[in-house]
């Protein structure tokens, strides 16, 4: 897919967006079959009245090479009965044994074989759905927009049907979404939707292959698709569902370590999640109880020489719901992991025309809040419940252009903080393209921040960023600007840094060869950027520069150089750092990356200058259909301007994946950090030994997407100069269950 960044402009010349127009390429346009039958969901395709279905072929090569021609063949058959929308794929393969596909989890099945369908339901070449099967009936789905640039949400899940079957000839798929899935406009005989077929091919490289021919010099993806016309006196439904949840969990812990473990009393929940599709594309979400726990566990960073606190995504299915309704061009104003234990939320997401808008309230039992400086930044908890309201209105202008208002407020007993934002975006013409942001930001600080924090009772402040792109198919160019106020604060947001202004300028140049040569595809990209404190103070210069490269076995390749002059705790450090990053997949089942990155970095505990080494290898091996396994590790290494050791440091992610079936499987996790310091090279007392172990064990059933079981073990436990070894010092038991039901 030929994703696509768009961008915007201040308020002063959106006017001029109503009279852009760009030029669509060629579509070709098929009237969709009404067929009175439905099928038997086996990947087979067996039904004869397939055969009266419309028939699309895939017959563009989009990656490796533009407009190409496949290297395989693939006929798509489409229809519907009014009730469902019915897709069928016959996916020709020479070499069948070829074909990469295992039973997978939801929205895992990207590295596969797969096909899909996109679409657009309301023909307005902005918005719109993907759904995704691999050949042996996995399932993947993405809502996704095309106005500031092509933008996936894959946390978005409906409930449909899927199969696939492997054959000697291939693979087929068959897909049964309902309409009750989708929102579409009302009161019309007929409609037009914009469409666009897909396969991804993985072999030596990926081969992309579609219904449409994707210009790289036209930036709109959606202004190119196919369209088709029919879709008789549908009405869209109300689309009620309600998915009460149960869950029970024991947390035990120890007072003392080593010692002995005290039992938690078992703490059994009930909640109540509604779903209710209220008109076109407006959804109203409510919880009452949640169950907000995370079944996963959060990959492990290194949180080791660094002053800035680490980003974790978001993975709890009340907060992903519509996630993108909430996104604002260029500041992520809700960053919902700060709602840490919510009792009761509601809110409400849609688009109507060119009208979207999106509101969200939630309650919170913990209060966090990120607490950022122009030279790090950290968490501060308020130990008390607060409540946050989230709302977000967007009006598209033209064919591509946005304006945004967003505001977000958090509050408590003695402590608020507001924020107040306007975004968008704007096209001049199909390349060149600038987005633009203000925001401001008014908080109230509560006694327990003013005298534990040293911050001021009362702060406000502004922040704002414009950037400028142009983007070809053979090069491209970037310039921006930003302007953080020192006591902006975004409480329910992510501002890592505050209190700077900083310039970049960039660009690169790509070249691109056929799907036979080694190299497929080499660029070069450079960029320059200066960031000065409010004060005016240099805070950071970097250059850097980096070659890309991609070939076969689908590798890829990317090294390059930074050179930073960064300012910290007054004094100055310049940085020379080299990198390289790059993967391959040695045989269809196994994937294997590898980052490095060495030179000089600074040493931010003890305000020195330091060597630095970091090696980080990752593995992914799908051992059979059934079993698969994933492994990353960390290793990262300073050493003094003396040649001492600082410190050496180690992490390990394992988890390994056992699936019964497409809805059953075994998941384990293992997780081990071991950082030894060096005392010595130390200004301040610090523990040599520093190790963290974690494991979770979770069975899973899963029917779709709301209608799920799962029964688990996590434990946590650590080591510092005090213990002999590793202690467990937390566990939990928990099961969760949950059931859709769709009125």
């Amino acid at each position: 897919m030929q994703y696509i960044k768009l961008i915007t402009l201040p308020v002063w010349v959106l006017a001029f967006a109503l009279c852009s127009t760009f030029a669509h390429a060629e579509q070709q346009q098929f009237i969709l079959a009404h067929i009175d039958q439905g099928i038997d969901l086996d990947g087979k395709l067996s039904e004869p009245h397939w055969q009266q279905a419309t028939l699309i072929p895939l017959r563009y090569q989009n990656e490796p090479n533009e407009k190409g021609t496949p290297p395989v063949k693939t006929d798509a058959y489409i229809y519907e009965d009014g009730n469902y929308l019915y897709l069928g794929f016959v996916a020709y393969d020479n070499d069948p044994s070829q074909i990469r596909a295992a039973l997978r989890d939801r929205d895992t099945l990207w590295s596969d074989d797969n096909v899909a369908l996109m679409i657009d339901t309301f023909n307005d070449e902005r918005t719109g759905y993907e759904f995704y099967v691999n050949p042996l009936g996995a399932q993947g789905d993405m809502r996704m927009t095309d106005t500031d640039g092509w933008a996936e949400d894959p946390s978005w899940d409906a409930i449909w049907d899927s199969a696939g079957q492997i054959t000697d000839q291939g693979y087929t798929v068959e897909m049964r979404i309902p309409f009750t899935a989708l929102r579409f406009p009302k009161n019309k005989a007929d409609m037009t939707w914009g469409v666009a077929l897909w396969r991804n091919y993985p072999r030596d490289v990926l081969y992309q292959l579609s219904n449409v021919g994707f210009d790289r010099d036209v930036k709109c993806s959606f202004c190119q698709f196919d369209k088709v016309t029919g879709f008789i006196a549908m009405e869209p439904s109300k689309n009620i569902q309600l998915t009460p949840t149960l869950t029970a969990l024991r947390h035990d812990t120890k007072n003392t370590v080593p010692g002995d473990w005290q039992n938690g009393d078992i703490d059994t929940e009930a909640g109540l999640d509604l779903r209710w599709g209220i008109s076109q594309d407006a959804v109203i979400n409510a919880t009452i109880n949640p169950d907000f726990s995370q079944v996963e566990t959060d990959s492990l960073e290194l949180d080791v020489n660094t002053t800035y606190s680490i980003y974790y995504a978001e993975k709890r299915p009340f907060f992903l719901d519509g996630a993108s309704y909430f996104k604002s061009s260029l500041f992520e104003l809700l960053y919902t992991r700060t709602i840490a234990e919510p009792e009761i939320g509601a809110k409400i997401t849609g688009k109507t025309d060119a009208h979207s808008y999106a509101f969200m309230y939630a309650d919170d039992e913990n209060t966090s809040l990120f607490l950022p400086t122009n030279q790090g930044s950290g968490f501060a908890n308020l130990a008390g419940k607060s409540k946050s309201a989230v709302g977000r209105y967007q009006y598209d202008i033209g064919e591509q252009g946005t304006i945004g208002v967003m505001s977000t407020h958090r509050e408590a007993n003695d402590y608020h903080n507001t924020v107040l934002s306007v975004d968008g975006s704007y096209w001049f013409n199909q390349t060149d393209s600038v987005l633009y942001q203000v925001a401001t930001s008014d908080t109230k600080n509560s006694a327990f921040l003013t005298d534990n924090y040293g911050l001021e009772k009362n702060q406000s402040d502004q922040a704002y960023k414009l950037e400028f792109s142009r983007e070809k198919r053979d090069y491209k160019l970037l310039a921006s600007y930003e302007d953080i106020g020192e006591d902006y604060r975004t409480d329910v947001g992510y501002q890592e840094k505050v209190d700077y202004k900083k310039a970049l300028l960039g660009g690169g140049q790509t070249w691109y060869l056929d799907a036979s040569e080694m190299i497929t595809e080499y660029s070069y990209n450079v960029d320059w950027d200066k960031t000065w404190a409010q004060d005016g103070s240099l805070l950071e210069e970097e250059y850097e520069g980096y070659i890309f490269l991609k070939g076969q076995l689908q590798s890829s390749l990317e090294f390059g150089l930074i050179h930073r002059n960064e300012s910290y705790k007054d004094d100055f450090y310049n940085q020379n750092i080299g990198f390289i990053y790059g993967g391959f997949n040695p045989s269809k089942d196994l994937r294997i990356t590898l980052y490095s990155e060495f030179g000089s970095k600074i040493d931010y505990s003890n305000e020195q200058l330091g060597d630095l080494f970091t090696l980080e290898p990752e593995l992914t091996w799908d051992i059979n259909d059934h079993w698969q396994l994933q492994l990353e590790h960390s290793y990262s290494r300073l050493d003094n301007p003396q040649g001492e050791n600082v410190f050496t440091a180690n992490l390990t992610d394992l988890r390994i994946y056992y699936k019964f079936n497409m809805r059953s499987m075994l998941k384990l996790i293992l997780q081990f950090e071991d950082i030894d310091r060096n005392q010595n090279a130390y200004y301040f007392a610090v523990n040599h030994i520093n190790r963290d172990y974690g494991s979770q064990l979770v069975y899973s059933y899963k029917i779709n997407a709301q209608t799920l079981f799962y029964l688990g073990y996590s434990d946590k436990g650590y080591q510092d100069d005090s213990l002999k070894s590793i202690e467990r010092d937390q566990r939990t038991f928990f099961t969760k269950l949950s059931y859709a039901w769709q009125l």
